[in-house]
């Protein structure tokens, strides 16, 4: 479970909040905190005071992913399958073993015919579905996405919704702003 307690950080102010395994959907209104607190489970922030525990131990020290809302912000690579591959190869893992993990969850996502693709070339839709799958591909323990349907059609984020969940991550918090998600989720953290 992700045990937080005492969190403080700029507009947080979490005494004690336990997210359980599953889908987890993030909602409040603007400004209430939400990619804080994403930010903060994923290890890209400190709090200011108190602590978040996955499993027992810090962000840092588990394998998350993250996705922001703005997918330029997080596609680090020109092409498509090198992004999917980065957090592989981060993780040293030999190069045969790479490529059939890459090719096995781009035909998972459906995205097989976009491997070779420059990522500045791609839709919106097309850079979140890259960046959720380059962050689940290395089989994180979290993975975290923040608002990633705000600039997508319904039918592209039912398709997202239903392929982050056929991928069995223990824990995936997601924050948006869509009735969609909150009838799917298995619990609801409001900010």
């Amino acid at each position: 479970m992700i045990e937080i307690t005492d969190l403080r950080h700029g507009v947080l102010d979490i005494p004690s909040l336990v997210i359980p395994k599953g889908l987890t959907a993030v909602f409040g209104r603007n400004g209430a905190g939400k990619t804080t607190l994403l930010k903060i489970c994923s290890g890209l922030l400190l709090p200011d005071r108190g602590s978040v525990k996955i499993d027992g131990l810090a962000p840092r020290q588990q394998n998350v992913g993250y996705v922001s809302e703005f997918p330029d912000r997080h596609l680090l690579f020109g092409v498509v399958y090198d992004e999917i591959a980065s957090s592989l190869r981060f993780a040293r893992l030999p190069a045969d073993e790479i490529d059939r993990k890459v090719q096995k969850i781009a035909d998972e996502a459906g995205i097989s015919h976009l491997l070779d693709r420059e990522c500045r070339t791609l839709s919106g839709g097309e850079k979140m579905l890259i960046g959720i799958t380059a962050a689940i591909a290395d089989d994180p323990v979290l993975l975290v996405l923040d608002e990633p349907d705000s600039h997508l059609d319904p039918l592209t984020a039912e398709g997202i919704l239903s392929f982050v969940c056929s991928k069995k991550i223990p824990y995936v918090l997601w924050s948006s702003h869509s009735r969609t998600l909150l009838f799917r989720a298995d619990t609801e953290v409001r900010l």
